[in-house]
């Protein structure tokens, strides 16, 4: 199973899944609250998402998911903008509320909130815009014009955790979590789990910056780590991460010949732990990222709503055995040997022989 992740596979299950029946969305003229069916929409079916402060460019969850909304107006021949797909960005919590209503008063047909930190705002503006359709992802809102959207982040932070405890060798590794609750708690006891599961001598330094979107406080926290002995770190932090990387890249191009890893999260990335040093000998230090493919599922949720499928009031959760959730397919730095370990557990948690904790 340590393939190249596609959203295909899961597109295929969630067409064929009986989770998605019986519920559509309603045009809006005819109102899009309740669970009850609709039909498709012959004109253009315009979706759009609400960031949170991490911003859509953050090389991670928001930039997933606004790449899942481009590939939906790719291939339905949209534009960014009002009849399309498009995104608000927030630069505060005190935004959220703000951008949903101000999309939903647009007439966007479907509106994201991206991320847990906006249920809040998510549930108070479905309350208020009941003919709109509106999507959760990573959190949960009981409201029948809202579909939300959850991972098994778990399983995925399980693999890259016994990537780390297979790879370190200084058994000191690093979680830098973004804010501290119940969905990135997931991450971070997952990611021990898959450590100790293969290397039980190793121990792992626990911080989180209290923000998706603060660059320099994750940079000052992988400072702390590294500087303690530390020579992996996973983040589940957004734009925080990326001071994370930041760290690694300036710590490597200091002393190129340190071993120093970070493992990147929700997207693949590779590219964020390139780097060059004073000699011009090009480097990377991403040693693998756990993979969440909120893109994927953004954009399948999309075509369903589209087609009058619209799952309003249901939960949708994605994992390794729909493909959504599993280790990024640039696998440069790990052996073969080491692949096959994590194909080994990845089919144990497939088969429910190990059950991984979420708290």
């Amino acid at each position: 199973m340590m393939k190249k992740r596609n959203g295909l596979a899961l597109s295929l299950f969630l067409a064929a899944g009986t989770l998605l029946a019986g519920c559509g969305g309603a045009d809006k003229n005819e109102g899009a609250g309740g669970e009850g069916g609709g039909e498709a929409k012959e004109d253009n079916f315009s979706v759009a998402m609400v960031t949170d402060i991490g911003g859509v460019d953050d090389k991670s969850f928001n930039q997933s998911a606004w790449e899942g909304l481009q590939a939906y107006g790719e291939e339905n021949g949209l534009e960014k903008g009002t009849d399309g797909f498009d995104y608000l960005q927030s630069k505060s919590d005190a935004d959220y509320a703000t951008n949903l209503n101000t999309l939903a008063r647009k007439n966007f047909d479907l509106i994201y909130g991206i991320g847990y930190l906006l249920q809040p705002a998510v549930d108070e503006i479905a309350q208020q815009q009941k003919d709109t359709h509106f999507a959760i992802v990573d959190s949960v809102v009981e409201q029948p014009n809202v579909a939300s959207i959850t991972f098994k982040e778990h399983q995925g932070s399980f693999l890259v955790g016994v990537v780390a405890g297979l790879t370190t060798k200084t058994n000191k590794i690093g979680f830098v979590g973004g804010v501290e609750g119940d969905l990135i708690k997931k991450f971070e006891v997952g990611f021990i789990e898959g450590v100790k599961a293969v290397n039980p001598d190793a121990t792992v330094e626990v911080q989180y910056a209290g923000s998706f979107g603060d660059a320099a406080k994750g940079k000052q926290i992988a400072s702390s780590m590294y500087g303690l002995g530390a020579d992996i770190i996973y983040h589940a932090a957004g734009g925080t991460g990326n001071g994370v990387f930041s760290e690694a890249i300036d710590l490597k191009v200091e002393d190129p010949n340190r071993e120093l890893w970070v493992i990147g999260v929700d997207k693949d990335q590779h590219e964020e732990g390139n780097g060059t040093t004073k000699d011009g000998e090009e480097f990377n230090i991403t040693l693998t990222s756990m993979v969440k493919r909120v893109d994927v599922a953004v954009k399948d949720l999309a075509e369903k709503a589209k087609a009058g499928e619209f799952p309003g009031g249901q939960v949708i959760e994605y994992g390794i055995e729909e493909e959504a959730i599993g280790i990024a397919p640039s696998d440069e730095h790990l052996s073969d040997e080491l692949k096959a370990k994590v194909e080994e557990y990845e089919q144990k948690i497939v088969n429910g022989e190990i059950e991984v904790p979420t708290k």
